[in-house]
């Protein structure tokens, strides 16, 4: 009898987990789930390259491979719900479809503020339509109050000012992307952004929205805009009483699990969902997570499971539990090597490139200028105990490789 693997998210996870379970030799049917009407497309140019230009899908949409042709995509209808023990999954639109394996690829989706205030005029970045309804108002004149000031906060920044906006950034942070790059980088990309023109109100959170029209009521979860006044967004106040004025606020505070369809099945779902360093979730037979929803241990760092939202992670889980999932399915053997992928992601701002590899969060209590200049191209290293473990760059193209080796030579506790 033929074997049926649905993949529940039709993102890049989802696509790689196809191709790669097709790669392993499997010939049963593949059902890819999808809440968007789009086949699998690439996101993070969505608050770069295609918010500055037009945001179709044929400019972002992924090539699908002959070998993953034959998938079926049931796209525009989200997952609901799932009865593991029964191996079962269930549609919104009620419909139920056994497996016999289980991919989860639903990844992640914005935070929105639980703040009070209009709706209209806020956005997120995270689909296309996000990103077009964003495009739309991003033209000389408006004032953009971007709210978060990590990664996607100051590529929407850099985005919205060489389109024409005026940009204000607020945060709680006392630098942007304090995070990942630590105080003196982000300072230093701080003073870029000011170079081109972004304000920065940090170290201050927002206290409620305002409108035109300022009727009072009781803020909504965080998944949704508190819209408790009518009318549009016209600016901000802020923690310590300052009014911000802004005709687009932009919301880049984070992320949330999309896991609430798992519930019910003694999961934990405390972040992400828990897997073992094979992908699979909390070791279960035929049932694997790919991507930014999986919290995995990586051997490279620490025993430590955690989730990691970069760009190569969808494309290397997928590698590990396809084929952890085809020898739960009696394909394949099971690979008893462990899995130790090197993070990797970029940033574009200003023209600027910003790569980083490894697991620079691990290394912020000892970072070093390893070359060049933090106001100019530079490349600077994150150690713990001394090893080096991350490293973010700003241009120096020719060192990539050179960073890269040396991030991989690190030793892979098992």
């Amino acid at each position: 009898m033929s074997q049926r693997i649905v993949i529940a998210g039709a993102s890049m996870g989802g696509l790689r987990a196809a191709e790669r379970l097709r790669a392993g030799g499997f010939t049963g049917e593949i059902v890819a789930i999808g809440d968007e009407t789009h086949l699998p497309y690439n996101r993070p140019p969505l608050s770069k390259e295609a918010l500055a230009s037009e945001v179709v899908h044929e400019a972002v949409a992924f090539r699908l491979r002959p070998a993953v042709a034959d998938v079926t995509w049931r796209l525009g209808v989200p997952i609901a719900a799932a009865d593991l023990a029964a191996r079962v999954v269930r549609l919104a639109d009620g419909t139920e479809l056994a497996c016999d394996g289980l991919v989860v690829a639903t990844g992640m989706r914005p935070r929105r503020l639980p703040t009070p205030g209009p709706a209209a005029g806020r956005h997120v970045v995270r689909t296309l339509e996000d990103a077009a309804a964003l495009r739309a108002e991003l033209r000389p004149g408006p004032r953009v109050l971007v709210i978060g000031a990590g990664f996607i906060g100051c590529e929407v920044a850099a985005t919205a000012r060489l389109l024409g906006c005026p940009v204000t950034v607020v945060a709680p942070e006392a630098v942007p992307m304090l995070r990942p790059l630590g105080a003196d980088l982000g300072a230093a990309l701080r003073r870029r952004h000011e170079a081109e023109g972004v304000r920065f109100l940090l170290g201050r959170t927002v206290g409620r929205f305002l409108g035109e029209d300022h009727r009072t009521g009781v803020p909504a979860d965080g998944d949704a805009p508190a819209a408790t006044e009518a009318g549009r967004v016209s600016g901000a106040e802020l923690s310590d009483g300052t009014v911000v004025e802004a005709d687009v606020v932009v919301e880049a505070v984070g992320s949330t699990s999309n896991t609430e369809w798992l519930d019910g099945n003694g999961l934990d779902l405390s972040d992400g969902v828990l897997c073992d360093n094979a992908l699979r979730v909390e070791g279960r037979s035929c049932l694997v997570a790919v991507g930014d929803v999986a919290r995995f241990p990586n051997p490279r760092y620490d025993g430590v499971a955690r989730r990691v939202e970069h760009w190569s992670i969808p494309t290397d889980t997928a590698k590990r539990a396809a084929v952890s999932l085809l020898a739960d399915l009696g394909h394949a053997a099971h690979d008893p090597a462990p899995f130790a992928p090197l993070p990797t992601f970029w940033s574009d701002q200003y023209g600027l490139r910003i790569q980083s590899f490894g697991a620079p969060a691990l290394g912020a209590d000892d970072i070093r200028v390893l070359e060049g200049d933090l106001d100019g191209e530079v490349v600077v290293g994150y150690h713990d105990g001394g090893a080096l473990v991350g490293v973010v760059m700003i241009g120096l193209p020719a060192a990539v490789s050179r960073y890269r080796a040396e991030l991989m030579r690190a030793p892979v506790t098992v």
